[in-house]
């Protein structure tokens, strides 16, 4: 086993933040006598690649800087390396993105320091790991944060055309643009703990950590550890009434409101009988127009670098 680790940067995460913090990571690291390897995504999917590569070279572990997305990119890496029997690699990171959602959920904190102090002191502990099939992924891709279906994958779809800004207010100012201009809400069944629920939905949220786009808490009692995910769904409701539910999701009360039904599984199918479905998976694309997805829980499947 290869004592170094892998430290996968994503230049442009956070608007660049990630590219300007890499002084800071290597001067904590040499500092801390963490032996590493470094390497900047430049494509797609790259960093799912490297990942699976330092697996299969032994690596200890794949610490990524970035955002939600390349951290998703790491995630599916390491779990296609385990599929092929390379499963001793952990994963770890330091949140420099847009949003920092899983490592929210991991129990991270967006200060580089802290999160270099708690790779340093390498506590490992197995996280849950979800799978969804279905829009442009029949074969199925790997998630650790969560998967937005309706009003929250079209908002992350606006969001990302938006640059001149950074963190929540991005996605704020694009929900605003989704609720007058964009979305029109699919009739969807869903399937799971052997009963079905059938409604107008203006959003699904299928969560294994807590919250999503920089600070929406959809799941406030998610956990990576618990071996469920937890399924937040919101009726569909006028535009109004859906600018007056956005501060339930900040303080994650929703809850308590009646256009809103939560639940827990290890397994769950959602169809459109009408209408179709956008869906992005910790921030990235699964389809825009998807009719049929299948998702569930692998628990404890992956070690992860986290606090002690």
């Amino acid at each position: 086993m290869n004592d170094k680790i892998l430290l996968i940067v994503n230049p442009i995460a956070g608007r660049g933040r990630a590219a300007k913090s890499v002084p800071q990571i290597e001067r904590d690291f040499n500092r801390l006598g963490i032996k590493y390897d470094i390497v900047f995504t430049i494509r797609q999917w790259h960093a799912a690649e490297l990942a699976e590569d330092a697996a299969k070279k032994g690596y200890k572990a794949v610490v990524v800087a970035s955002g939600d997305g390349t951290a998703n990119e790491v995630l599916n890496g390491l779990m296609l390396a385990r599929k092929k029997g390379n499963n001793k690699t952990a994963m770890g990171q330091i949140p420099v993105g847009t949003g920092n959602d899983f490592a929210y959920g991991m129990g991270l904190s967006d200060d580089i320091d802290e999160c270099i102090t708690v790779i340093a002191d390498y506590t490992l502990r197995k996280i849950d790991v979800g799978f969804i099939k279905g829009g442009d992924y029949p074969q199925g891709r790997y998630f650790g944060n969560g998967i937005g279906i309706g009003f929250d994958a079209t908002t992350g779809f606006v969001a990302s055309r938006i640059r001149f800004l950074s963190g929540m207010l991005v996605y704020f100012i694009a929900a605003l643009q989704t609720i007058f201009i964009y979305y029109n809400a699919p009739r969807i069944r869903l399937s799971y703990n052997d009963k079905e629920t059938i409604m107008e939905a203006l959003q699904i949220s299928i969560m294994n950590g807590k919250r999503m786009g920089g600070g929406f808490h959809f799941a406030p009692n998610g956990s990576p550890f618990d071996g469920l995910l937890d399924v937040c769904m919101v009726r569909s409701m006028n535009q109004f009434k859906i600018f007056s539910m956005i501060p339930y999701f900040i303080k994650g009360t929703q809850g308590k409101r009646k256009e809103v039904l939560e639940d827990r599984t290890t397994k769950i199918a959602v169809v459109a009988e009408k209408g179709n479905l956008p869906v992005h998976c910790d921030g990235e694309t699964i389809c825009y127009a998807g009719k049929e997805l299948f998702i569930q829980i692998y628990p404890a499947v992956l070690n992860f670098i986290t606090k002690a």
